[in-house]
């Protein structure tokens, strides 16, 4: 199930919560939190908009950037075995583990739909 919707180009987690019988999004990438709720999809676009303005103009009134800033670096921890295996991997197809890594979550986002 693709749980992302696009909203004035931002993209937002949608999920469901039982709790209060609604559609919750929230917007990912941003430099703070800027949730919404909604019943529907009109409405969920409807409130994600309103969240998602409010959110940029306390940022600029504020002077704060609006957006997270990725480093393009992560540090992951894994069970030895696993890191054995994907060295083991990577080499033979002539990668470092660093390519074999990056490709394979470039694959993976792809399959995702998010490329």
């Amino acid at each position: 199930m693709q749980n992302i919707m696009m909203i004035n180009d931002h993209k937002a987690i949608i999920q469901y919560d039982p709790e209060l019988d609604l559609f919750r999004g929230e917007f990912v990438g941003l430099n703070g939190g800027a949730d919404f709720y909604g019943d529907s999809i009109a409405a969920l676009e409807n409130e994600g908009k309103q969240s998602l303005q409010t959110f940029l103009d306390v940022c600029q009134e504020q002077g704060i950037d609006p957006y997270k800033s990725f480093s393009g670096k992560f540090m992951t921890r894994l069970p030895s075995e696993l890191h054995e295996q994907v060295t083991t991997i990577a080499t033979s197809h002539g990668m470092s583990l660093n390519q074999w890594i990056t490709d394979t979550l470039a694959n993976a986002v792809n399959d995702e739909g998010m490329a």
